[in-house]
This record gives structure tokens, C-alpha cells and sequence, in this order.
């Protein structure tokens, strides 16, 4: 395997590769820090760029503008309180405290370097345990997702700062109205009102933006209106009062960097899962196993080293299934599918015999956009610490237009955009009565396949809820939650 990373190395190692790398890095983090759109938007417009180009500058041209966009999405999180990507939802909840107590810098370099090292220990697994763990993947089923999808749920309700019964209302919330559209097994409409553009369900992005985002914008901007004098009042009234982290600081949190890597990479080779699961598993993981848990959402650094490290696991972790199996981790892999075979490379388990060259300079890849994105990172916190000291009535005016623009764009639909507003409506009261929006959106996002993986469960048992005790992996997961559960109850 040596040998052949070596020479991977060999073939990835030219300036046109790293011209690439380094762009698609430098637009994935400006693409990432405006609301709504993201990566996945990015990859999508940019494979047809990549036709023309070499397979392994192709993919790691992608594959750069991937790490960049999870990346990116915690500037604006930190900065505004408005996350550019509903995984750095998480980021926010101590990102933002932590700039307001004048630490932004500290907090983006925070961001920044658990991302690069969650995702260098991400790749590095892909690369030795490419072929036992996707052999891992395959023991899931069904019934083992709805357990783990159950666990996830009881998990994420013990994040929220408040009512845990509020957090669960909250997720159910969200799991009712990713019920909206076609039904997976039938294909019958539900709730769809006769609205074709229900069909579909209610849009991921404007229902996430408009609920984090924008109704982070519309209450600051409710704000202002009743005290007219924090027009002049800078984001979120940031300062920089400390700059400067040290590396041995940062890598004192060595078991909250290893732990939220580790989940990462472990959800990002389960297909399915995703970026935004990863990093609010591993936040709530940080939590519990914190010595001062009520310091979470107050500014606690191990908050943004948590979620950071683990949504960056995700992007090595989910090519995973996608190189060994042909199947893909999530929606940023499943488009890295689409231009591997538009380079005439079938993912799947003849992969690494066939490609082999490919995929271990792909690899080599990896590797080396990680130390680019150090360095293009670095380099950029200076500059968006300068937007942080801007007033508040000229930063907020342009991220509700870029809210709007950027959910506009990828489909030209003012549907999406009436969506969003809706949200962002939704978002500011659920906000007051204090249910936690994070929640809905979670519970919104993960709706959809544990709705599938649950009907798929009864179908295939026949309704027989004893199959349960036939499968080892959905004990354990299912024992899991209602220790969760009853402990929470138990706190409150």
C-alpha cells in the first residue's frame, strides 16, 4: 500500500494539480460562507468544468471545493450567527458566544484547524480501512438504521440548552414535515395541497436557511428597529480583544479532536448519514463527556472543535462505500460519482484493481489539499475578521440578499424563496417560545430516511416487532436511546 501511495504521490505532485487543488479549495470557502449554498451547489455547477481536465485533477479539483464548502460554512456562523451551511448550525451555538466575548479570531482558527485535522485523520483512514469498514456498512440493514437513526434522535434532544421535551417536540416537528411530498413506498401525494412544487417535499435549503439563517437576521434586525442606536453597533458587537491560539493550545483538546473525528468518519462511511448528523452527534458527544457541560453554548471552545472536526471527517469518510461499493456516502459523493464516470472510472469494488493508479493519486490528493487549506485558510481569517467590525445595518442588509440569491439561484424558483421566508418567520418564534430550531432542522433532514428505513423494517418483518431481537446492532443502539432518554428525563 506504501508503494503504491508513493506513487500516487508521483502522479499527483504537479503544479496543474496543485493549481487546482488550491482553487477549488479557495471556492468551496467562499461558497460555503454564503447562506444557501454550500458545496453540494458548487460541485453541481462545477463538474462541467471538469470535463476537459485529467481524472485525478478533476476529482481533486471537486474534492478541494468539498473540504473548502464544509469548511466555509463556519464563518459566517461565528461571524453572524448565520451558519452558510446547516452542519455549521452547531458551529454557531459556540462559535458566536466566543466571538462576542472578543475571540472571533480564535474561534475561526478554532474552526479552521480541527477542520483540517479531522479531516486529514478522515483520509488516512480512508486510505488503510477502505476495504474492511465498507464490509462494515454492509451488516446495516433496515432495522439497524431506524435504531441508529432513534439513537441520533434521543442524542440531538440532549444538545439543546433547554427543555429536552422542547428538543423532541422539535424533532418530531421536523419529521412530520419531511412527510410532505410523494410518499416514498407508494408514490401517493401527501399534503401537498395540489401544489406541484410540494411534490418534491418542502425544499432542504430554503427550509434550513430561512430557519437558521434568516431568522438569525430578521430578529437581529427586530432588534435594531425597537433600539434604533445598534445601527452603528458592529456584528454582533465583536471585538478582537484575543487573537493569537497556539498550536499546543489548540491540541490540548486532543480527545475531543480524536472523538469528533472518529464519529465523523465513522457516520460519513455509513451511507445516508451525513455531514449535518455527524457534527451535532459528536457536538452532544463533547458535551456529555465535558466536565463543565453547562458551558456548552456559552462559548466553550471544544463546541467548535467538535462539530468542525467532525463534519470535515465526513468528506474522506464517505468515499468510503463510494470507492468499495459504488455506492455513495452522501450528496457531494453521489456527484463525485457522476464525474468519476464521466471520466470513464465505474466506482465499486473493481475499482482499486482497475484505477488503482487513480485512486491512490486521488488519495495523494487529499493529503496535500489539506495542507493547502491550511495555508489558504490561515490567510483568509484575517480578512473576514474585517467584515466582523462592519456595523450592524451594513452587514445584515447583505446576508438577507444573499440568503434570498442563494436560494434563488441553484433552482430560479420564488417558491423556495416564499419557503424560506416562511421559515425564517417560523425560526424567530419558535426561537422566543424557546424550542430549538436546530432540532427542526435536523429533524427534518434525517425525516426522510428514517421514515424509508422504518416502513422498509415493517415491511420486510411483516409488522413482527420481535425482529428487533434478532439483530445485535439494533439492541445496542435501541438500549442506547432509552438510557438517553431516561437520563435526560431523570435532569429535568
Amino acid at each position: 500500500m506504501i508503494d503504491h501511495l508513493i506513487a500516487g504521490f508521483g502522479a499527483a505532485l504537479s503544479l496543474t494539480n496543485l493549481v487546482f487543488i488550491a482553487g477549488g479549495i479557495a471556492l468551496g470557502i467562499v461558497i460555503g460562507a454564503i447562506p444557501g449554498l454550500g458545496s453540494v451547489t458548487a460541485i453541481a455547477v462545477l463538474i462541467p468544468l471538469t470535463y476537459y481536465m485529467p481524472p485525478v485533477t478533476a476529482i481533486a479539483f471537486l474534492v478541494g471545493v468539498n473540504k473548502g464548502g464544509t469548511s466555509g460554512g463556519a464563518i459566517p456562523a461565528i461571524l453572524l450567527n448565520s451558519p452558510g451551511t446547516p452542519e455549521a448550525a452547531a458551529t454557531a451555538l459556540d462559535g458566536y458566544p466566543l466571538a462576542r466575548k472578543g475571540e472571533a479570531m480564535r474561534a475561526m482558527k478554532f474552526a479552521l484547524f480541527s477542520s483540517v485535522t479531522g479531516d486529514t485523520i478522515s483520509d488516512l483512514l480512508l486510505i488503510v480501512l477502505v476495504v474492511p469498514f465498507a464490509a462494515i456498512a454492509l451488516e446495516f440493514g433496515p432495522l439497524e438504521y431506524t435504531s441508529v437513526l432513534l439513537f441520533s434522535f434521543a442524542l440531538l434532544s440532549g444538545v439543546s440548552a433547554g427543555s429536552t421535551a422542547k428538543a423532541l417536540i422539535a424533532i418530531c416537528l421536523g419529521v412530520f414535515l419531511a412527510t410532505i411530498g410523494l410518499d416514498p413506498v407508494e408514490s401517493s401525494p401527501r399534503m401537498t395541497f395540489r401544489m406541484i412544487e410540494l411534490y418534491d417535499g418542502l425544499p432542504l435549503a430554503a427550509l434550513s436557511i430561512g430557519a437558521l439563517a434568516m431568522a438569525s437576521v430578521l430578529q437581529e434586525m427586530i432588534d435594531m428597529w425597537r433600539r434604533p442606536q445598534q445601527m452603528a453597533d458592529t456584528g454582533g458587537k465583536i471585538a478582537f480583544t484575543r487573537t493569537v491560539l497556539p498550536i499546543g493550545e489548540f491540541f490540548s483538546h486532543w480527545k475531543t479532536i480524536g472523538r469528533s473525528a472518529m464519529i465523523g468518519s465513522v457516520v460519513g462511511m455509513l451511507p445516508g448519514l451525513g455531514v449535518s448528523l455527524a457534527a451535532f452527534l459528536s457536538y452532544g458527544a463533547a458535551k456529555r463527556a465535558d466536565a463543565d457541560p453547562e458551558s456548552f453554548g456559552k462559548g466553550n471552545p471544544k463546541g467548535i472543535i467538535a462539530t468542525e472536526a467532525a463534519n470535515s471527517a465526513v468528506v474522506g469518510a464517505n468515499l468510503v462505500p463510494t470507492i468499495a461499493l459504488g455506492v455513495p456516502g452522501n450528496i457531494a459523493a453521489a456527484l463525485l460519482v457522476g464525474a468519476f464516470m464521466v471520466h470513464g472510472i465505474v466506482p465499486g469494488p473493481f475499482m482499486l484493481t482497475m484505477h488503482g493508479d487513480v485512486v491512490y493519486a486521488l488519495f495523494a490528493s487529499m493529503l496535500m489539499a489539506n495542507g493547502v487549506h491550511l495555508l489558504i485558510g490561515r490567510m483568509g481569517i484575517q480578512i473576514w475578521g474585517w467584515f466582523a467590525k462592519l456595523p450592524k445595518g451594513m452587514v445584515l442588509p447583505p446576508v438577507l440578499v444573499m440568503c434570498i440569491v442563494g436560494i434563488y439561484l441553484p433552482t430560479q424558483s420564488l417558491f423556495d424563496v416564499g419557503v424560506m421566508l416562511a421559515f425564517a418567520v417560523v425560526g424567530v418564534v419558535m426561537g422566543r417560545a424557546g424550542f430549538p430550531v436546530v432540532c427542526l432542522v435536523i429533524g427534518f433532514l434525517l425525516g426522510g430516511l428514517f421514515e424509508t428505513s422504518l416502513r422498509q423494517t415493517l415491511l420486510l418483518y411483516r409488522n413482527d416487532y420481535s425482529a428487533v431481537f434478532q439483530s445485535p446492532i439494533a439492541i445496542v443502539f435501541l438500549v442506547l436511546t432509552v438510557f438517553i432518554l431516561g437520563r435526560s428525563a431523570l435532569r429535568s
